[in-house]
Formats: C-alpha cells, structure tokens, sequence
C-alpha cells in the first residue's frame, strides 16, 4: 500500500529508554501512519536516534508524573494535523493482520464512529498469555483526533471520547516487553504506587477525576471499572488478592499458560495486588500515626504530588 492510500493518521509513542522497542513499534506502524510523534522523557540510551532515523520526530519533555497526563500534553502541543489519532506503548507493535483491517476498514467508517477499540494480546518470557481473562484485553486506542483524551487517573486511565461511537476491530496488536524480570518488578513496584494511590482516591475522594463511568452491562473498560469501584474495593484487604489469583489463575484457566503463565498470573495477579494493599496500609497507618491527611502522606513518603 503507498502512502496516498493512507488515511490520515498519526501515531504518537511516550518513551523513556526505550531502545529494545522503538524500532519493533515504529516499523509495525509504517504503513497506517502517516505522521509518527515520539514524546521522549530525557531518555540517556540510542532511543531518540534510532526513532529519528525511522523518520519519526521527537520531542522531549519532563515526565508529569502519570501516563495520562504526558499524553494528553502530546495531544494538545504536538503539530498533528491528521484525522486519526493511534497510541501505541513503545512495547508494543501492531500484527500485520491488524494493520491491514485498519487500512481497510478506518477510510469505510462513518463520522458518527469516532473511537476504535482494538485487542491487545500479552506476551511475557515469549509465550502468549491467553488465558485468566487476559485475553483479549480491549482498548480504545485509535480515534479521531479531537473527540477524547484520556482521563487523567494515576492508574488504569482509558481514553473519554466526548463524542461519537465506537467500533472494535478483529485483529489484535501486541504487548511483548524485552526486559528481565527485574526490570519488570521495578516497574510495578511503581505502578503499586499509582494503584494505591488511585484506589484510596475512590475510598477518599480526595481528588475529582472526569473519567469513564463505571458500569456493569457497558464495555470491558467500564465493566472493568465497575468491578473495581464497587466490588473489588468493597473486600478487605490483603483478601482480595487471594480471591483474585485464584479466579485468574483456576477459574479463568490461568494455568494453561504454563511456566510463564504461573509466574505472570502469580506475580501481576497476586504479589502485584498484594503489594498495592502494602502501601495503602502504610499511607493509611502513617496519615494517623502523623495525623495528616492522606494527600499529605503520599507527597511527603512517595514523592508525589496530588
């Protein structure tokens, strides 16, 4: 396909030394996307180059604190000029049957349909993670540039479209992260973080969020967010964990993945979790031995700023 058979999209990719990926991620996108934009944090690896190279431009800007926040800045300071907006992780890449379903079916749409909700498949140690309701995972992450941005959550935040329909595609783009276990660790011991920080701000509503509404008979995002909003909230801590692994891992098949399926289900499903209720304890406990509130603890302990 040349590029004159695009329709006019824009891909915009949030990086912070991301050399492993880059390349996997932009490569994948050539043929849907016109313009590709890297929003690079002070990255101190060949990122930046390796993205330049490909054609993509780059711009850096410090990190705000959450993913929802640096893309929102990319959508509204970027030069985009195209109809179509798509976001991709820099660990992830499109399958080349997904790229062209969206070749073909993106320029059949009707204005009323302003969102495209695509599948997104997990790899973790190289083998496909299908099973403990991983897959498939549906988000939104293609839709006219204009009609949504996302929700500015610390966790778990999904683009709010503001108008217009939505569609899901059959094809599936790819999550497959190439860093050790280590890195992975590291990296959710700072998603913990966000994550207590998001479910004591529904406990106690100490910060407004204009998001998705959560609801039960809605799309998964919502039924996802209703679950954790008026179920998965409502079980003791340090409780809720158990019952989640064990769903995950035998009820929904978790199993079945074998090796890497036990150590991701058990990991991200319960030590993650786990871990998340360890730090709502801590700020909880520290608010009342400082008698301070909740906000002031998470600046002073974790560094954060509500």
């Amino acid at each position: 396909m040349t590029k004159s058979n695009f329709i006019s999209t824009t891909l915009i990719v949030l990086t912070y030394n991301e050399e492993k990926h880059i390349e996997r991620c932009i490569n994948s996108a050539k043929e849907v996307c016109s313009e590709i934009f890297i929003v690079d944090s002070f990255s101190t690896d060949n990122t930046m180059s390796i993205a330049t190279k490909l054609g993509a431009l780059v711009y850096q800007h410090q990190w705000l604190g959450n993913q929802a926040k640096q893309f929102n800045w990319g959508l509204e300071n970027l030069p985009i000029k195209t109809e179509w907006v798509l976001r991709l992780d820099a660990d992830e890449y499109l399958t080349p049957e997904l790229v062209s379903e969206i070749n073909q079916k993106l320029p059949e749409l009707s204005e009323d349909i302003t969102g495209v909700i695509l599948k997104r498949r997990v790899y973790f140690m190289n083998r496909w993670i299908k099973h403990g309701s991983y897959y498939p995972t549906y988000l939104l992450r293609l839709w006219r540039f204009g009609s949504g941005k996302y929700e500015e959550r610390w966790m778990d935040e999904h683009v709010k479209l503001d108008k217009g329909k939505t569609i899901t595609f059959e094809n599936d783009f790819v999550d497959d992260n190439l860093n050790n276990l280590t890195w992975w660790i590291n990296k959710h011991n700072t998603y913990a973080t966000r994550e207590a920080i998001d479910l004591l701000n529904i406990k106690y509503k100490f910060s407004s969020v204009d998001g998705l509404i959560a609801e039960l008979f809605e799309t998964q995002d919502k039924r996802k967010r209703w679950f954790k909003e008026k179920l998965y909230i409502r079980i003791p801590p340090f409780i809720r964990p158990f019952f989640y692994f064990i769903y995950r891992y035998f009820f929904k098949l978790g199993f079945l993945d074998g090796v890497p399926g036990l150590i991701w289900h058990f990991l991200q499903g319960f030590w993650y979790r786990f871990l998340v209720d360890s730090k709502i304890y801590d700020i909880e406990r520290r608010a009342k031995k400082e008698n301070k509130t909740i906000p002031e603890v998470i600046k002073e302990h974790y560094g954060i700023d509500i």
